[in-house]
């Protein structure tokens, strides 16, 4: 224990002792000001603070100024403005922030692409050798620096992560940089899906993936985001020289068919987690894959196309699934859940997510989760309007285990929802529940004048409770001000801002999480 913390229990205690003086009652710290508190209480609080809100204290003294200042408070930057607040003026002022404010103890930095020179670069690698994590945004560019007279870069980075631009070219940089990665072992590369228009644009490989790889051997996580020229030959290209891949995650790469799986789960022996959302899976592709003799236990598969021929064949030979997302699936049906519960493959199953699953009906459901709700941590049967609050009254009761619970849809229903009853359920059968998402249409939401006791019950039980999704409409308000009340102000909600996902279970989640 640090001696901040041991300064903070001893005023805790002291507080809570008072004396009397000329007939009133006072504490010990009565006439304490923030000024009397030591350096390291205040190093301590500041630490809790944003850089751009500890930047405007630098402002307040001289004391303030030295302690915002400390090295300490500066292990984790971010100076890309719309991230962080933070703009530095010029490359002559980041030089010396680098020099005198981040130094030996920067491990995480995000720069944006004006700040991103090989002087920068340098400063970096001479002045900060523990830096470990770093993120180079070009999403904006239309011209990168000269990168020519490069010479250095930092050494000792184990995880990279690359913003994409579409026009672009990243081999002059790349090449730089080659000989000083091979120690990474986590790598983004984030592409422009979330920024691609409705028209069909010319595409470009904007950054060699032959050649990156080559360079990364060591590499454990790769999450290729939303890039539109990702194939499976790319894919192969990993597969061939990182021997110790764990994760690979090819989310919204939508040339991705599938057609070098097969060799991928051959080469890649420890990959245990492989996320596919959004690709263009094609069923036989999938279906050549020997995917009995795999150590797979984290598939995402959701809003592909594959049939429900192919599902079966898959998850009746994956031997130790946890977890599973596999939600808007045509072909995923009450067959597919009924064979894979009699292969007896659903016993290591933690995880489930089954978001917009309409073939699936709620008899077929209740009885999977009849079976199998004691061993889930998170279920996820969002976006169906045939599962209403009926089913989910009678599943609760057994998902006592369960941290991450998502139901509802946005769609206007023909039923009304009675929310108080169901809240009253969840806080009765679920007390190590963390995040919790209602996504119903605040119309179809039925609640009581007495609704505020069941948002009491649920907010004493579930005392683990750190997010709660509504959407935005008369019960989220009452839902928030209860809440407020109890001094728990950011745990409710809207989905206009938040969507609560099963993720989180992700053995690499941490590693995956991207700016």
């Amino acid at each position: 224990m640090d001696l901040s913390t041991d300064i903070w229990g001893q005023l805790a205690v002291e507080a809570s002792q008072v004396y009397l003086s000329d007939g009133t009652v006072r504490t010990p710290f009565a006439d304490t000001t923030i000024e009397k508190l030591p350096d390291k209480v205040l190093l301590h609080i500041f630490s809790y603070l944003s850089h751009r809100e500890i930047c405007r204290l630098a402002r307040i003294c001289r004391r303030w100024r030295q302690i915002a200042y400390d090295t300490r408070l500066w292990k984790n930057v971010s100076l890309r403005p719309e991230v962080s607040g933070l703009h530095v003026g010029s490359l002559e002022s980041l030089l010396a922030l680098i020099s005198v404010r981040f130094g030996p103890t920067l491990r995480y930095i995000e720069l944006p692409i004006e700040l991103i020179t090989h002087t920068v670069l340098h400063e970096l690698s001479a002045k900060c050798p523990n830096l470990t994590h770093m993120l180079l945004d070009f999403s904006t560019a239309m011209q990168l620096h000269d990168f020519s007279e490069m010479q250095a870069f930092p050494t000792k980075l184990r995880y990279m992560c690359i913003c994409l631009s579409e026009v672009i070219f990243m081999e002059g940089f790349m090449r730089k940089i080659y000989n000083f990665i091979n120690g990474l072992e986590v790598l983004h590369l984030i592409g422009t899906y979330e920024k691609c228009e409705e028209e069909e644009e010319e595409i470009y490989e904007v950054i060699n993936v032959h050649k990156l790889k080559s360079a990364t051997p060591n590499l454990r996580v790769i999450n290729l985001y939303g890039i539109n020229f990702i194939d499976d030959s790319h894919i192969d290209a990993f597969s061939s020289n990182c021997i110790q891949l764990e994760c690979l995650a090819v989310n919204f790469c939508n040339k991705v068919t599938g057609s070098t799986l097969k060799t991928l789960i051959q080469r890649s022996k420890r990959l245990n987690c492989l996320l596919m959302n959004g690709t263009s899976l094609k069923s036989d592709y999938v279906m050549q894959v020997e995917w009995d003799k795999c150590a797979l236990q984290e598939l995402d598969i959701t809003a592909t196309d594959l049939s429900t021929e192919c599902l079966i064949d898959l998850l009746t030979k994956i031997p130790n699934l946890k977890f599973l997302s596999a939600g808007q699936i045509n072909g995923f049906n009450d067959s597919v859940l009924k064979q894979w519960m009699e292969s007896g493959l659903t016993r290591s199953l933690i995880s489930l997510d089954l978001d917009s699953s309409d073939n699936i009906s709620d008899e077929a459901l209740q009885k999977f989760l009849t079976r199998h709700g004691g061993q889930l941590v998170a279920c996820c049967l969002s976006g169906m309007p045939h599962i209403t609050d009926q089913l989910w009254m009678s599943i609760l009761p057994v998902l006592g285990n369960a941290k991450i619970i998502v139901m509802g849809t946005a769609e206007k229903l023909g039923v009304n929802i009675h929310v108080d009853q169901l809240m009253d359920t969840i806080a009765s059968n679920c007390g190590n529940l963390e995040r919790l998402e209602l996504r119903w249409d605040p119309d179809n939401l039925r609640f009581s004048d007495k609704s505020q006791k069941a948002i009491d019950l649920l907010r004493v039980k579930c005392l683990k409770l750190r997010c709660m999704v509504l959407s935005d409409g008369r019960y989220y308000e009452t839902v928030k001000a209860n809440f407020e009340r109890a001094d728990r102000v950011t745990v409710v909600r809207t989905t206009t801002c938040c969507r609560v996902s099963p993720y989180h279970l992700l053995r690499n989640y941490n590693e995956l999480i991207f700016n």
